[in-house]
């Protein structure tokens, strides 16, 4: 199971945008941005700039020849800001240069004379002032008003769960080039091709057709890359048209972390009423959404959280409402888990709290709630094939839970600064875009008369191994050596009206595309040689490791042989095809329907060792079963697990972003903000759920991308666990990530404030 992109990665072969052999005259752009997070726009001041050696024009939004407006699901977001800024580090100008120090240098000389206005960072202030980016939303299921009576057991609560900084390794970037007849063409970092040609034919007042966008390859993504890549394509794309010239912009480290938006935080308040078995009864929560200055993606992330607000668990009553505050910080975005994460952090909470009310562990209240076949989610579509059970049981088999708990107890009774924690983590995840036009993908797949294979798609390579799984989906349909396929680049001119690659449906959406388009060739293909082999007919013929068979026998005719001979015949080998998920819907009306073709399950045990003199702790291990369905590439698919646990990990824990009143991030670098390393990496031991296998799934299997990363969640409620081995009769705040400051605090601080009544 070789991966193609790694080798390449791993030799330095692969390229990126900023790897790209350019023309000549290439010019170099930088970015100007606001350093006030709210005020209106008196001057832009360019003299000083403009005297740089090297400089050869500077843009503003008057320079725009069409919409300056960039906003996807909402229009409120302006490419250069014009009468008014909004974040500290929104864009104002472009320069552009011969050089990159140059185009830097005038960058940094631009003088933008700002007038305060205020500045709101918190939502709540937000949602109190009236800012809010879209009307709240609700999901209801059963009656939660009039069935509070049947609870012995209320508890109330507030969860703050912070940002997280995407820190892909290649930062944003594109590179533009004038092409004949008046367009551009755009080589960008970007996971959502179509958006970036849509936005820039918008500011450039082109047609589409004549915005070419091509993507290599991305240096990381984690939704960073599905929106906010498309401003930067379009002021090197805005350039390159005005002068005629290439022009590439690439975001320095630091630029990027202050431009753009992070993991969106939450502050949430939730109420849980149980009764005496530990059964859930019902469950209310209100999500305050921070989500900068913009809308960009929030509408969606927002309704991401409602979906996943009740996680692996069937709860009878539920009300949960989320609520997109609009701050002065910049536009919050997509992010691994898109929301999901959120939501389900709150449910876990409610549950720790419960648990420490009832005096019973949280795995108890957990196991009992746990979906079953046919329960109904709040949104309305009901559970099939559901493993949530399964999947718990097996993980408290694998790794014998019994005997953890019993080695965690006897090493806490034997150590008095050091604590051992464990907490169980399980998960639910719909795949699909929630947006049902989104669920919907082409393959074009071109079979060359040496006998070898090309494919293009809409899915765009980030490290998540996508382009090997497709060069899978076609050898497997032709029978043939993966080697002799070939998968393009990322192309709208190839592929039109592309959905992002996200929400995990990558290889779901594209490799069903791509399985499409060679059948249709592979049927081709079985016609000629039933025509040579003076078979009845085409269910007569295999291809079968590139021999053709007849009737289940050897031939003699081989794959080049059979392919020169449909090319000598005039058979079609070429292919475009289209696949959309059927049988999904969504009624936002009503806020019920079936938008997911299916769900993901698992199950994760979380141990840490807490040093409670110091705060400092070390997650000893995370041991999982994940259903994984037939996994398509098991390789590829156990190291997407191992990824998203640690960055889940690290959302939980250390990485924090944290910015000042005035709008200010000040953890703008890697010396402020702490991201895992080799060190912080615990044990991870992944297990396939057996027997799994998905009907919806390419070739059976299940997305891989998302899922995993909420096991990082655990890992928060293993380090409550420790500390209240520590200091059991404590009441401690839920806020994340729970750093070591956080600990220590949470350990040593005279009074912790904690809204909870029952």
């Amino acid at each position: 199971m070789k991966n193609y992109d790694i080798e390449r990665h791993v030799t330095g072969e692969s390229q990126f945008v900023d790897d790209i052999i350019t023309p000549e005259g290439l010019l170099y752009a930088s970015v100007c941005y606001s350093g006030k997070a709210h005020g209106e726009i008196l001057r832009i001041d360019l003299s000083e700039a403009e005297k740089v050696s090297g400089v050869k024009v500077i843009f503003t939004s008057k320079d725009i020849p069409g919409d300056n407006q960039i906003g996807g699901i909402v229009p409120d977001e302006e490419l250069l800001a014009e009468k008014e800024v909004e974040f500290i580090g929104q864009p104002v100008a472009v320069v552009v240069a011969e050089d990159q120090l140059s185009a830097r240098e005038a960058a940094r000389k631009i003088k933008v004379d700002i007038k305060d206005l205020p500045v709101i960072t918190d939502p709540r202030e937000a949602y109190k002032a009236g800012q809010l980016i879209v009307p709240p939303r609700t999901f209801n299921l059963g009656d939660v008003d009039n069935n509070w009576n049947e609870c012995d057991y209320i508890v109330e609560g507030t969860v703050e769960s912070g940002g997280q900084e995407h820190l892909y390794l290649e930062t944003q970037g594109a590179f533009a080039y004038p092409v004949e007849g008046g367009g551009i063409k755009i080589v960008s970092s970007t996971q959502s091709p179509t958006a970036v040609q849509r936005v820039t034919s918008r500011i450039l007042n082109l047609p589409m057709h004549k915005v070419e966008v091509d993507v290599l390859r991305l240096g990381g993504g984690f939704g960073g890359k599905e929106d906010q890549a498309s401003a930067w394509a379009a002021m090197a794309g805005l350039a390159a048209f005005k002068l005629n010239r290439p022009v590439k912009l690439i975001l320095p480290r630091q630029e990027d972390m202050r431009m753009t938006g992070k993991r969106h935080p939450y502050s949430s308040d939730f109420k849980i009423g149980l009764n005496k078995e530990g059964k859930i009864l019902c469950y209310e929560a209100t999500f305050y959404q921070n989500a900068g200055a913009a809308a960009d993606l929030s509408p969606a992330i927002l309704e991401r959280t409602l979906f996943h607000c009740t996680n692996s668990y069937y709860i009878p009553n539920v009300k949960a409402t989320a609520i997109s505050c609009k701050t002065n910080l910049p536009p919050n975005t997509a992010f691994r888990g898109f929301g999901g994460p959120q939501g389900m952090f709150v449910i876990e909470s409610a549950i720790f709290k419960a648990a420490e009310k009832m005096g019973v562990d949280p795995t108890e209240i957990q196991k009992k709630n746990l979906l079953d076949e046919g329960d109904e989610f709040p949104y309305g579509q009901r559970t099939e094939n559901c493993h949530a059970r399964i999947t718990w049981q097996k993980a408290e088999e694998k790794y014998s839970i019994e005997k953890i708990r019993k080695e965690i107890k006897e090493f806490n009774a034997k150590n008095d600064i050091y604590k051992k924690g464990i907490a169980f983590m399980p998960i639910c995840f719909g795949i699909s875009f929630t947006n049902t036009s989104m669920n919907q993908a082409s393959a074009l797949v071109h079979v060359y008369t040496d006998g070898s294979i090309s494919v293009s798609t809409a899915a765009v390579e980030m490290g998540q191994g996508v382009n090997e799984k497709i060069r899978q989906v076609a050898a497997k349909v032709f029978s043939v050596d993966i080697e002799r396929v070939k998968t393009e680049t990322t192309n709208t001119t190839r592929i039109a009206n592309t959905s992002p690659t996200a929400a995990s449906s990558g290889a779901d959406l594209n490799g069903k595309a791509t399985e499409r388009a060679c059948q249709y060739i592979l049927k081709q293909l079985k016609e000629v040689a039933a025509e040579i082999l003076e078979a009845s007919s085409i269910t007569h013929v295999k291809i079968i490791d590139e021999v053709v068979h007849l009737d289940g026998k050897k031939t003699e005719l081989r794959w080049e042989e059979l392919i020169k001979t449909a090319h000598l015949k005039r058979f079609n080998l070429s292919s475009h095809a289209f696949y959309a998920t059927p049988g999904i819907h969504f009624d936002r009306e009503k806020e019920k329907g079936r938008p997911f073709a299916y769900h993901v399950y698992g199950t994760a045990i979380v141990e840490v060792t807490v040093d409670c003199l110091r705060g400092i702790y070390k997650f000893d291990s995370v041991k999982v079963v994940h259903d994984f369905g037939k996994s398509l590439n098991p390789l590829i698919d156990k190291g997407q697990a191992e990824g998203a646990i640690v960055q889940g990990l690290g959302w939980m824990t250390i990485e924090e972003v944290i910015y000042d009143d005035n709008g200010k991030l000040l953890t703008d670098a890697l010396s402020t903000y702490k991201v895992p390393d080799i060190h912080f990496t615990p044990n991870i031991e992944v297990d396939f759920l057996e027997d799994s296998e998905n009907p919806w799934g390419i070739f059976k299997s299940k997305a891989i991308g998302e899922p995993p990363l909420m096991y990082g969640i655990g890992g928060y409620f293993a380090i409550m666990n420790a500390i209240k081995a520590f200091r059991p009769d404590r009441q401690f705040k839920i806020s994340a990530p729970f750093t070591p400051e956080k600990v220590l605090m949470n350990l040593y601080s005279k009074k912790v404030e904690e809204k909870q009544s029952v």
